[in-house]
């Protein structure tokens, strides 16, 4: 680690655990995503929660050619997952001073551990994958520029996500095609997106295999029980403090939340919230 990345680790986890926000960004930015991942690496070593998922976001095309991607991740931790009850609505804690998005997710629940070592394939990708859900991803980082600078910014603070609630499982996904899976998000009464799982590059699957590639790339093993958020389906819906939100995902259910301005004391307030959350190792 140099001086500078270990500067940027810092930075974000202290704002992170002091619920604040950072003005500019702390540091200078590195100059590959190999350099943001070791921060993010580093980070994950020091953060006192366990991860229990990974997050998957598409760069933006502009950004593509540069950064040598088509998609990026981030840790989970697992006291901020939240499973969803029928008429449950969720109050999510975003940072005030920072950035903030609602995100409809199609998420795997991993059913087969995925070592280090393990040849990754398309028939593997399927084997190993598990149930699959509805959920929503709350994007959120302390730096309000965070995707302004693109997603090396975003990589270095854990994929700028900050929690994720989990909906119900769709039943034989296997064999449905991923344009019957709808998605919809209403935020403050305003529709701001609607799709199909289908607008996924390679649908949810090929964020899967995407994402077991890369831990394969990074030395990172994935644990059975792992949750995988395979991406913002409808986009990145950009939300402050206040807003309320619905989304829905037609016959497979919706779900319902506020966000409200994360506390300065939100570590000890969500500590064992998910105690039997499985940890994910490397």
């Amino acid at each position: 680690m140099t001086p500078n990345q270990k500067t940027i680790s810092e930075a974000f986890i202290g704002a992170r655990q002091a619920g604040a926000g950072l003005r500019d960004y702390p540091g200078q930015l590195p100059a590959t995503l190999a350099d943001a991942y070791a921060i993010q690496d580093q980070s994950i070593s020091r953060w006192p929660d366990r991860v229990d998922g990974w997050k998957i976001g598409l760069v933006p095309p502009e950004f593509r050619g540069p950064v040598g991607a088509e998609r990026l991740v981030g840790p989970i931790f697992a006291n901020l997952i939240r499973d969803h009850a029928i008429g449950q609505v969720h109050d999510m804690p975003v940072f005030a001073d920072g950035f903030a998005a609602v995100e409809a997710e199609f998420i795997f629940v991993l059913g087969k551990p995925v070592p280090v070592g393990t040849k990754i394939t398309p028939e593997l990708t399927r084997d190993v994958a598990g149930r699959l859900h509805v959920g929503v991803e709350i994007a959120s980082s302390p730096f309000p520029g965070i995707n302004d600078l693109g997603p090396i910014c975003v990589v270095t603070d854990f994929g700028n996500n900050f929690g994720l609630i989990v909906g119900p499982e769709i039943a034989d996904w296997q064999s449905r095609s991923w344009a019957d899976l709808p998605a919809r998000v209403v935020i403050s009464g305003e529709e701001v997106g609607a799709t199909t799982a289908a607008a996924l590059p390679g649908g949810p699957i090929g964020a899967l295999e995407f994402i077991l590639r890369l831990m394969q790339e990074r030395g990172i093993a994935l644990d059975a029980g792992s949750h995988i958020s395979t991406g913002a389906v409808t986009g990145v819906h950009q939300a402050k403090v206040g807003d309320t939100s619905r989304v829905s995902f037609g016959e497979f259910g919706e779900i319902e939340l506020s966000l409200s301005a994360v506390r300065s004391d939100w570590l000890g307030l969500t500590a064992g919230h998910r105690a039997a959350a499985h940890p994910i190792g490397s």
